[in-house]
């Protein structure tokens, strides 16, 4: 098993800056790509950013250019360097990992950071 803990959120004022944190522990062994979703009130939960064990990014059209993915294998650790932030960013941000162990793929969540930007 893996648990990822999610840190940093917070209530930030439009066009300031939160950087959250995503600690993985347990059996980090396998972890490939990690990343963070987030599901505003009412909504689906949708992709922010991913990154690969290799350091490869993929972003959601709504935050290229303001958020910044990354992450130290080391540490098993994810960051998600929020800037610009909008009202519309307001959500719970969800830390997401996967994992392949022998021969299978497993999937792991963080319990979620709420994130709120205020006008």
């Amino acid at each position: 098993q893996v648990q990822l803990v999610e840190s940093g959120g917070g209530l930030v004022q439009a066009g300031g800056s939160l950087r959250l944190s995503c600690a993985a522990s347990g059996s980090t062994f396998g972890i490939n790509g990690m990343g963070w979703y987030r599901q505003a009130p009412g909504k689906e939960r949708e992709l922010v950013a991913t990154i690969s064990s290799g350091g490869s990014t993929n972003y959601a059209d709504s935050v290229k250019g303001r958020f910044t993915i990354s992450r130290d294998n080391a540490k098993n650790t994810v960051y998600l360097q929020m800037n610009s932030l909008k009202p519309e960013d307001t959500a719970v941000f969800y830390c997401n990992a996967r994992r392949r162990a022998w021969g299978k793929d497993y999937e792991y969540w963080g319990q979620g950071t709420q994130v709120a930007v205020s006008s």
